[in-house]
């Protein structure tokens, strides 16, 4: 009888420490047949997706992050490059939507979505031809009109450099581009994609370089807007000396007080880190993302082909398999996470 006893126990406590360690999910949601989710959201925490499904651009829409529109067709894009973490990008404007994507020649192209809900083409991004031959982008808004896109560009040198351009008409024009950072090295990290947020008039970007044979992450910040941008600031205090690309560009946040944090990879170990502090290793994978949730910070990865989320009091919850997630805040105490799966794009909510 004793040994049933603690038998029954065991198998309780049991089931109570993975329940701890891996908390159930909602229904995974699948959104649609496609490639390389990026996900947006407005002031009322409403989420749109945008992602590659061969040549098509589509977008859906989700109030709750759980049930999502029928996704529709923002344009056709010939060679549209949406595999290996590259893909379009999106974000929330006051007026609508704007996404960069980009072909396989190396030209960005802008679209745009306002209120009478139609996708409008606005041209291209950017102002020299065939120059983001890596084929990443990034994009961010301040929640107004203004907006900053980066992609490693070969202009003048044949070297992959960051180049930047503004808009401050929701993406349907685009400036000057400007240059971010160039390595004295030659070239930055060739096949890591970079990552801008906005914050008001500061512009942060996050790039690995390569410098000295480390492919370290690095944050250039510009406080006028993405006019111009100080000197790069190393992340962490590690080094990553790596003969090869990781193709791994971590992710970047910044929350309503201004305080940046940062998520990416060094070696097999993830790591969290805020400017000018060291890191904090969290984990174990590659393919790492960050969202700020009210002043709380949770973060996504990948762990031996699955979906691994960091919630906000420790809290590890494995949601699915799969590549390439990405986080969105819904409310104080939910966030969804969208990613790719076989060639399907799903999205879970995460409650905490």
């Amino acid at each position: 009888m004793m040994n049933k006893i603690f038998f029954l126990f065991f198998l309780l406590a049991s089931i109570a420490s993975c329940t701890d360690q891996h908390p159930a999910t909602d229904v995974v949601a699948v959104i649609g047949d496609g490639k390389m989710p990026a996900i947006a959201g407005d002031v009322d925490n409403n989420v749109s997706v945008a992602y590659g499904s061969g040549d098509q651009l589509m977008c859906t829409y989700s109030r709750d992050g759980q049930t999502f529109g029928s996704p529709e067709i923002v344009a056709e894009l010939p060679g549209l490059v949406a595999s290996a973490t590259r893909g379009p990008q999106i974000t929330a404007t006051k007026n609508g939507l704007a996404i960069i994507a980009v072909n396989k020649d190396g030209n960005i192209f802008s679209y745009v979505k306002d209120a009478s809900g139609e996708w409008i083409s606005t041209g291209r991004v950017n102002d020299i031809d065939t120059t983001d031959k890596e084929g990443f982008i990034a994009l961010a808004s301040d929640e107004g009109n203004n907006l900053f896109a980066i992609w490693p560009d070969l202009r003048a040198d044949h070297q992959n450099k960051i180049f930047g351009a503004r808009s401050n008409d929701g993406g349907r024009t685009w400036m000057r581009n400007i240059l971010v950072y160039r390595s004295p090295d030659k070239t930055i990290c060739e096949c890591c994609k970079p990552s801008v947020v906005m914050n008001g008039r500061n512009v942060f970007v996050m790039f690995r370089n390569w410098l000295h044979g480390n492919r370290d992450l690095y944050l250039a910040t510009s406080s006028d807007g993405g006019e111009s941008f100080g000197q790069a600031q190393k992340l962490g205090s590690g080094n990553w000396k790596l003969d090869a690309c990781p193709m791994d560009g971590g992710g970047l946040t910044v929350n309503s007080s201004g305080a940046v944090s940062t998520v990416w990879r060094r070696q097999s170990k993830i790591y969290a880190c805020e400017p000018g502090q060291v890191e904090k290793e969290i984990g174990e994978g590659k393919s790492c993302s960050i969202e700020d949730v009210y002043g709380k910070d949770i973060y996504a990865w990948i762990a031996d082909g699955d979906i691994v989320c960091l919630l906000p009091g420790g809290k590890l919850q494995t949601i699915g398999h799969g590549s390439s997630p990405v986080l969105k805040k819904m409310s104080e105490k939910k966030a969804v996470c969208v990613w790719e799966d076989d060639g399907k794009i799903n999205a879970a909510m995460l409650t905490f």
